[in-house]
Order: C-alpha cells, then structure tokens, then sequence
C-alpha cells in the first residue's frame, strides 16, 4: 500500500472515532426518560435531544427494541421497558452506529439480546474500535419475526451516515426511522461526512424510506411525528443543500454560509463540527 493511501485510511479512522467520541461525550449523565404509546404493543422511550429515540414492540415471546440510547442510560432504559412488560428482550435493531443509539449494546449483549445493524453500521464500528458491535449485519433488508409480530429492516443508502436503516412495524403502521429524520429546531440535519453521511444522497434515501406504508414516525430525536413531518423534512434536507451550492456559486464566504445555516437551519456547534467542511466540499 502506498504512503498516500495508509494516511488517507488513518484519517478516515480517525475520523470515524472522532464522531463517535462526540457522540460518547454527550453521555455522561444518564437522560430522563418518559414513556408514550403508539399503539397496544408498540411504545417510544423518549427524552429531550440526546440520546436517539428507542422503540420498543412488545411480543408474547419477548421484546424487540430499536436503538438503545448511550451506555449510561441502560439500567434506567431496562427499567422503562420493565414498566411495559416483563418478558426479556431478544433482540436491539442499532438505526447507525451513532453511540447515542448504540451505547446500550455491551450491557444488551450481556443479557443474551441480539444486536443487529447494517452492514455499513458494522464496518463503522469496527474502524472506530467501538463496543457493541453487532451479532447480525444487514446489507438491504431483511425481517425479524418474534412472537408472530413482524419488524421489517430497510437499508435505502446514505443520509446522516453510510449505514442508516429504518424499521417498519406494518401491523401498526410506524416507522422508527432513526437520524435519517429528527424532529424540532433543537435536532436539525446533521450530515456526519466521517461516518459517510451525504446530503446529495439524503434525499433519495428518504424518498426511498418515504415509500413504506406507515401513518407515524419514531424519529431519531424529537417528539412522535407524521409521515407529513418526514416529506416536510425531506423538502427541507433538499433546499438546504441547493442553498449550500446557490452561496457557493455566489462567491459567499465561509463565515456568510455559515450564518445562513445558522439561521435559516438552526445548525449548531455539532453541525458545523462534523458538517461544514463536508457540505462545502459535496455542493461546490
């Protein structure tokens, strides 16, 4: 392997781990957690911002989660679920590799729970040398029945990262979509380049994921949503990058983007960390 090559794989490594120890450092404190109900067997374990959303399906033969917060949230995370049903966990669906969705996965695997991602997802945790690297890796799409109840995984490409999948609950019509779509200013687009994020891409992958049959939506972050609050936010994942590209062509500076993003888009200190280079390079 030529020089160029081993620096430019250091980089992209180091890069990755840089993301998920951002990521990592945001738990320090475990979140408050509140509970809401979709449907009879169908719940979302919420708090404010961070970490990522977890859906729980609940099932006479045990309990499937998608995400699984940071690793401080566990015990309180276990203990929610708890209040739901007594039946054990099986299996956790990792959206990305995010640590705020995936930081439960160590304790999870400690109690026998299967933990599955993409393919991707995987790779991206392998390279940054994190824990809770999945049992099972998916490549496009794949289904876990459990107790007679259906989850349906879907890998539609690129969007926050390389490795986002969303998870369709047909009988409910819900959509737990992980960071491919947050909800509220507080949770804008975030595009992580060093995990593969693109926001060329972003948008066919939602159009992709837009195409599932479902009523409600289970976002990465924020407060349960409508599929209508998902077009909305694919409408806005598109305009931004066109106005990324309209500034550039322009002549606008570095700082005059960045207040337009700050602004118009509610970007904040960890968007313009892991997003601003990228976007600036993707739309030039």
């Amino acid at each position: 392997m030529r020089t160029s090559s081993i620096l430019r794989l250091a980089l992209l490594i180091l890069l990755c781990g840089a993301s998920w120890v951002a990521y990592s450092q945001m738990g320090s404190q475990p979140a408050k957690l509140s509970t809401v109900k979709i449907a009879n067997d169908l719940y979302m374990i919420h708090n404010d911002i961070v970490p990522g959303n977890t859906t729980v399906l609940v099932t006479d033969e045990g309990i499937l989660l998608v995400d699984d917060k940071f690793a401080v949230d566990h015990d309180n995370l276990v203990a929610e679920v708890k209040k739901i049903s007594a039946k054990p966990i099986k299996y956790v669906i990792s959206t990305h590799h995010h640590a705020d969705h995936t930081g439960g996965n160590p304790a999870m695997q400690k109690m026998d729970v299967k933990v599955i991602a993409s393919e991707q997802a995987r790779q991206n945790m392998l390279d940054a040398k994190q824990p809770g690297q999945p049992d099972i890796a998916v490549e496009h799409h794949a289904t876990v029945t459990l107790g007679g109840k259906v989850a349906e995984i879907y890998y539609f490409g690129r969007a926050h990262t390389n490795g986002d999948v969303v998870v369709l609950f047909p009988a409910d019509r819900v959509l737990s979509a992980g960071d491919i779509f947050t909800f509220g200013d507080a949770t804008p687009q975030l595009i992580d380049y060093s995990g593969g994020g693109s926001a060329k891409e972003w948008t066919p992958t939602l159009d992709g994921a837009l195409k599932l049959d479902f009523d409600n939506v289970v976002p990465g972050h924020g407060n349960l949503a409508k599929k209508a609050d998902m077009k909305a936010f694919r409408d806005t994942t598109l305009k931004l990058r066109n106005t990324v590209h309209d500034l550039q062509a322009q002549k606008k500076t570095r700082m005059e983007i960045s207040d337009v993003l700050k602004k118009d888009y509610k970007w904040g200190d960890l968007q313009f960390l892991l997003s601003l280079d990228g976007i600036l390079a993707e739309t030039r």
